[in-house]
């Protein structure tokens, strides 16, 4: 099984080094006046990493909060 694991990151990590050496041209995006240019593999790089970010923020914020609900106390005296 171990294998199998290191076989699925192998490949994943040649896909994306191809990915990478494919998309080599500068683009430019714009958001809100910003305007950012850089290559097309660096920019999806840095939304991946953002919503990484943002999405286990958003993860922890819901365990939390599912949490808390679940610990509060009976209310109704039962």
């Amino acid at each position: 099984m171990r294998w199998v694991h290191i076989v699925l990151i192998a490949a994943l990590v040649v896909a994306i080094l191809i990915f990478a050496l494919q998309n080599l041209e500068s683009v430019t995006v714009s958001f809100l006046g910003f305007r950012f240019a850089a290559p097309l593999a660096i920019q999806v790089a840095i939304v991946y990493l953002l919503g990484m970010i943002s999405g286990g923020s958003a993860w922890s914020l819901v365990r939390w909060a599912w949490q808390g609900a679940r610990q509060q106390p009976d209310v109704t005296g039962t």
